[in-house]
């Protein structure tokens, strides 16, 4: 049952991606942000509901609100600003790719922060999951629609950093989010707060730089609404929970692996939806990179 619950958080994860590039490309990642977090918030918190009896997790202790609080800013504010204009520049496929990193910059975030030990296989899957990344980023695409985006230098260059951004929130705030789960707080009661501080903190933003009006006036373009809705009962709902079941009836180091399999099934979705073509160059980087990350997670 875990690893068929990994298996459709990744599917999940990937037709995400899709929604989430056509909504942006159409009004703006960071509307799309501010929306999929305020649908998110009410999910979770029916879920919540139902789950725990309360509808937010009220009674939980100031310092985990603290810490999750952080982690639901830096991984979901601000790791995913980058990783939704990273779908507008560069498109699903490599952004997608690009956040197989996670796994690899928060190993190295461990290390560093925590003292956690690096062993001789672990250095070694790092560096293979990074040239497999550097081997597709790098390549010289053959299809018009990438010549397109890679004509532009400025533009594929600010969409590859944007998607490594969007890597390093997402390991920074998951390496943060360890310190609020301590003593087997319930993943449910995590998850949600980290949405609710992030959707508060993103939508003070949003009134701060006058933005509120524009961002309603954007979602009355009927497409992009479906294309968000969508895009949030996949990702943060659907997506979180299976994630959550999955840790839950398998190893860490299985159902991590195979959820981090998205760039391999966004593939034939990104050919499907944008016609881009993808080269054996591409897929054969796509399975070495996630061949790194799957090293560090079952070693």
């Amino acid at each position: 049952m875990g690893e068929v619950a990994a298996l459709l958080t990744s599917a999940a994860w990937s037709f995400t991606s899709i929604q989430f590039t056509l909504a942006s490309r159409r009004v703006g990642s960071q509307t799309v942000n501010r929306t999929r977090l305020s649908l998110a918030v009410l999910y979770l918190s029916l879920a919540h509901l139902l789950l725990q009896g309360e509808l937010w997790p009220i009674h939980a202790e100031l310092s985990r609100w603290g810490w999750l609080g952080v982690s639901g800013t830096i991984g979901l504010v601000i790791g995913d600003a980058c990783l939704y204009q990273a779908f507008v520049l560069i498109g699903p496929r490599l952004a997608m790719l690009l956040m197989a990193l996670a796994p690899v910059i928060g190993t190295l975030v461990a290390w560093g922060w925590l003292g956690e030990i690096l062993r001789p296989i672990e250095i070694g899957a790092v560096l293979l999951a990074v040239s497999g990344v550097a081997w597709v980023v790098s390549e010289r695409p053959s299809d018009p629609a990438r010549q397109v985006v890679t004509r532009d230098k400025r533009r594929y260059a600010l969409g590859v950093l944007l998607g490594i951004g969007g890597a390093s929130g997402q390991a920074l705030g998951l390496v943060i989010a360890k310190q609020g789960l301590a003593g087997d707080f319930p993943a449910l009661s995590a998850t949600l707060i980290r949405m609710v501080v992030a959707s508060c903190v993103i939508w003070l933003l949003t009134l701060a730089q006058g933005q509120v009006s524009a961002t309603w006036r954007a979602l009355k373009d009927g497409q992009v609404l479906k294309f968000v809705f969508v895009g949030s009962v996949l990702g943060p709902f659907i997506g979180v929970w299976l994630s959550m079941v999955a840790v839950q009836h398998t190893h860490v180091g299985i159902a991590s692996t195979l959820m981090a399999l998205s760039p391999i099934m966004v593939i034939p979705l990104t050919h499907l939806f944008f016609q881009e073509r993808v080269s054996p160059r591409s897929v054969a980087g796509t399975v070495i990179a996630l061949a790194g990350v799957a090293m560090i997670f079952l070693t």
